[in-house]
């Protein structure tokens, strides 16, 4: 081997490993809080864990019970759960972009300052909003909604709201989207305002007659890595959401279960009634339907190359 074959291939070792150096943290830290965790969460499915004694095998005890004798979960916990995520997460990605399409066709001065307003929520705490919203739907005449319906006449006494099994998931619902437009949100305005405004001209040459034909044929095929993060992140938001039924009600499980969800479900018998196991094999559940929803999105919008 040349004297120069050998200077470039201890140039590339050397790069490799630069390369390396600069991966191996973020491959250290994926590991340590993802990867081991859904090892050991798989694991603890199969397995009856009281947090006290050792972890004892039952194989597909957990599952058996989970689709068979949790009435709970059948009836409540998955209906509720579904709806909440039907709703909540193709209703914040589509009003997202909705969002962000219409704050495109703004001034720059006037798109800022509405983009920051309706950011902003995204960016209040869980506890925060609760307190917020609470005052909103209190059960008493001091709430304001109470308060409005009362002076117009459309009530007689007033509602608790976030004790009653009509109103709480849909208040529920209400809340999130209110506090939805995250980054995905913003992610969408700026792919929007970097589509290159040329298209949008040999669009209409080509055919194109109206603003709808021009979001199907050229917005959303030219900002498609901007939508597949904001529905990632929708994926995310819905679940990381999940527990403000809890803190609206104030108790878990939540009044009648009536906003009671799976995430809702897994705290209750993990860190109440401290069955581990049990809550592992929900997690895992859990688990297979976010990736089942994410690869969905990855085959709207991800990339063929």
């Amino acid at each position: 081997m040349s004297k120069t074959k050998l200077l470039k291939s201890s140039s590339q070792i050397k790069q490799q490993r630069i390369a390396y150096g600069f991966v191996f943290p973020y491959v250290l830290m994926f590991s340590i809080f993802i990867v081991i965790p859904v090892i050991v969460a798989i694991f603890l499915s199969f397995t009856y864990f009281d947090t006290v004694r050792a972890p004892s095998w039952v194989g597909f005890e957990n599952y058996i019970y989970l689709f068979t004798s949790d009435e709970i979960f059948m009836q409540k916990v998955l209906a509720n759960t579904l709806k909440y995520a039907i709703i909540v997460g193709p209703g914040s990605y589509i009003l997202s972009f909705l969002l962000a399409w219409v704050l495109s066709q703004l001034t720059p001065k006037l798109r800022t300052a509405l983009a920051l307003i309706i950011y902003s929520p995204s960016l209040t705490g869980g506890v925060t909003m609760a307190v917020l919203w609470r005052i909103i739907f209190a059960g008493d005449s001091s709430g304001y909604l109470n308060s409005v319906l009362l002076q117009l006449g459309l009530i007689v006494e007033p509602i608790v709201f976030l004790q009653s099994q009509e109103f709480l998931l849909l208040i529920m619902i209400i809340v999130t989207l209110w506090s939805s437009m995250g980054v995905g949100f913003l992610a969408m305005m700026a792919g929007i305002l970097n589509v290159n405004q040329e298209m949008y001209e040999a669009g209409y040459i080509d055919g194109i007659n109206n603003k709808f034909q021009e979001i199907i044929y050229i917005t959303i095929p030219s900002i498609k890595p901007q939508m597949l993060f904001g529905a990632v992140m929708a994926i995310v938001g819905t679940f990381a959401s999940a527990g403000i039924g809890v803190a609206l009600s104030g108790s878990n499980p939540t009044p009648q279960y009536s906003g009671q969800l799976i995430v809702n479900h897994i705290e209750y018998y993990g860190f109440f009634k401290y069955e581990m196991g049990y809550a592992a094999a929900l997690s895992v559940i859990l688990l297979l339907f976010v990736y089942v929803v994410s690869r969905f999105a990855f085959k709207l919008f991800g990339s063929k190359d």
